[in-house]
């Protein structure tokens, strides 16, 4: 049985899809366990089209399956259909890699021996780097009110103040940590078998951070592993890369921010989350944005707005879990578009 199956989800990148799987063929030619699924989320851009082409000449598929969808589900519903396309007949290790991320050498296998090494880690994430080889942000602690007051309040000094650890986490050695970024982590079958795949109530964002929360309460890990260096764009696929800070969040990242509030901790929990980045913003926030240019500059546009607007008390349709299990049908739509 293939040990490894990636999975990569293009949505109008294929050139960013070609390079990935590209750096990913250099992986596999140390370990010819690896197989991959190229999923195109309906881009409708010709990106399926050209992708077979990109598969047929280089001869990529003779180890990497295209799935064209019919529908733009979202990450989190994309990769549960590739992952219900093979069934039951699943490896041991299932790796999700963005198209906006090129592994370096030893970056897959690095993932694979942590696994092996560690047998109730459930996932485990690479040091993602910059372009210009920096660090990138990569593991983080979970999102709680507390952190969303700081947040409202773009005092970060607060973090230190009110003692509460910052989300973002230091590269430091491999260990456990909160969560890991979806660019490039490695799934454990069995985990995913007992947890569930992905919530498709989400369409974009939050979607791995619930999922590593309930493996987590399913009693797993989830590490980060910095000997896995993956070179990472951000933002290919949805224009928001964290560097944009003055471009307003799409009305999506703040349904999927409630839902991740309520399926982590209940109705009420989302609304106080709520309540501390308003609470945060009003007192501290806003106040140094009327006084300060930097504030300004580094405040991102219609927050409040968005908040308000998507609820302070969450939308019933986000307390009902949508998981989908290994077996279950594939092609239904998503929990998120019926609920549209």
């Amino acid at each position: 049985m293939t040990k490894i199956l990636t999975i990569i989800v293009n949505y109008r990148t294929p050139e960013l899809a070609e390079k990935c799987l590209a750096a990913l063929a250099s992986e596999r030619s140390g370990d010819a366990g690896l197989s991959a699924i190229l999923v195109d989320g309906n881009s409708g851009d010709g990106s399926a089209e050209r992708l077979a082409g990109f598969l047929a000449l280089t001869g990529f598929d003779g180890w990497t399956d295209l799935l064209p969808l019919d529908f733009n589900g979202g990450f989190g519903w994309a990769n549960n259909q590739a992952i219900l396309s093979r069934g039951t007949d699943l490896p041991d290790y299932i790796y999700l890699l963005n198209p906006d991320a090129e592994v370096t050498p030893g970056a897959v296998a690095s993932l694979a021996t942590a696994l092996d090494t560690h047998p109730r880690v459930a996932a485990v994430g690479s040091q993602l780097i910059e372009p210009d080889g920096a660090p990138a942000a990569s593991a983080f602690r979970f999102p709680s009110p507390g952190r969303e007051f700081v947040r409202g309040s773009q005092t970060f000094a607060l973090h230190r103040l009110l003692g509460i650890p910052p989300i973002v986490l230091a590269p430091g050695e491999a260990g456990p940590v909160g969560w890991v970024t979806g660019a490039s982590v490695m799934l454990r079958r069995d985990a995913l078998a007992a947890t569930g795949l992905f919530d498709d109530g989400f369409f974009l964002y939050f979607e791995e951070v619930e999922l590593m929360r309930r493996l987590t309460r399913g009693g797993w890990q989830i590490w980060c592993e910095p000997q896995s260096r993956v070179r990472h764009i951000g933002g290919a696929s949805t224009g928001v890369d964290g560097k944009q800070v003055r471009k307003p969040k799409p009305a999506y990242w703040f349904a999927s921010r409630n839902r991740y509030f309520t399926r982590s901790g209940g109705a009420a929990y989302a609304c106080l989350a709520n309540l501390a980045w308003l609470s945060g913003f009003a007192l501290i926030g806003g106040p140094r944005m009327l006084l300060s240019r930097t504030a300004r500059a580094n405040a991102t546009a219609g927050e409040t707005r968005g908040i308000i607007q998507e609820g302070i008390w969450p939308a019933a349709r986000h307390r009902r879990a949508s998981i989908a299990r290994i077996g279950s049908a594939f092609g239904q739509l998503p929990r998120w578009a019926e609920d549209s």
